[in-house]
């Protein structure tokens, strides 16, 4: 057994103190057990063998891509198994944990500059950007995570186990939203099996562009890049709820002190939005979102760092 095969298959378990009476039952997906500590190393896998099999991807070739960080060190961990050079674009407003991680695991680093460490449209683009000219070298493949379609089937899988662990007693699946792969490739998986399941994507309240507000500065990592994502599908989602990042932050510190679940930003987002979600449903109703990655990625921000 090699390490990509660690990837997946991860716990499921019940919040049991942050949820009040009378709301639907809530269940998080533990995805910090993938072997980086994030749901990312699912997509980063399957875009990685799609790419090798299809010959994008040759051997001697280097991988790029732009990233906040949790794609960067799950694309550097499968690209160490397989033996691939990796560049990755990525920038100050995001954590030095990410950062020192995805050189762990030997990438090599190019930081753009943010606005006061902050997540922006503009630094986005700027990453994009700077990616797409480093790809321009030859025997090179960008992943270009924002508009690859592999990167949507390395989800499947995470909607089959959400299906089987919960033996089809789900009745809504609520995530965040960074490229959108993710919430697209668990909701085509649980849609197939019962139509009638809501999804919930969740974004930014200072960045709610998915709700037709304008794009601005944030903090939840990893989700709301300023527009809206080219692999979003909106008839997969029933409903979009705006999370504001104090909110998201105070949850991931709750979670931790009173669920004993140590978790980054968005997936305390993802409870936020997951207890109004149970609040409208009542207490016979079952809700599903994720623990998108480990707190111990985030101990130098002002989330967790102790005052």
């Amino acid at each position: 057994m090699n390490i990509l095969e660690a990837i997946g298959n991860t716990s499921i378990v019940q919040l049991r103190k942050v949820v009040p009476p009378n709301c639907a039952s809530i269940f998080v997906k533990l995805e910090w057990e993938n072997p980086t500590g994030s749901v990312k190393d699912r997509m980063a896998q399957a875009v990685i063998s799609r790419a090798e099999e299809d010959g994008r991807l040759k051997p001697g070739d280097a991988v790029i891509e732009y990233t906040g960080g949790s794609t960067g060190a799950s694309l550097a961990l499968v690209c160490a198994a397989k033996g691939y050079r990796i560049q990755i674009v990525s920038s100050d407003a995001f954590s030095q944990q990410k950062l020192d991680h995805m050189a762990a695991l030997g990438a090599e680093l190019t930081l753009v500059q943010s606005e006061g460490g902050l997540t922006t449209k503009k630094l986005i683009l700027d990453m994009v950007e700077t990616a797409r000219l480093l790809s321009l070298e030859p025997h090179t493949y960008w992943t270009n995570q924002l508009y690859n379609h592999d990167s949507i089937a390395g989800y499947y899988s995470l909607g089959e186990e959400i299906w089987m662990q919960t033996k089809g007693e789900i009745d809504a699946f609520v995530h965040c939203v960074g490229t959108a792969a993710s919430l697209r490739g668990v909701a085509a998986v649980l849609k197939r099996y019962k139509p009638g399941i809501k999804i919930v994507a969740v974004e930014p309240a200072e960045s709610s562009v998915l709700l037709g507000g304008q794009a601005g500065p944030h903090k939840i990592e990893g989700v709301g890049i300023g527009y809206i994502p080219p692999l979003w599908e909106p008839t997969l989602v029933d409903e979009i709820v705006a999370v504001k990042t104090d909110d998201a932050k105070e949850m991931a510190r709750r979670i931790g002190r009173e669920e004993a679940l140590f978790a980054g930003t968005s997936s305390g987002a993802n409870v936020v939005a997951a207890l109004r979600v149970a609040e409208r449903l009542g207490p016979d109703a079952r809700v599903v979102t994720l623990m998108v990655d480990s707190g111990l990625k985030y101990l130098s921000t002002d989330v967790f760092k102790r005052r």
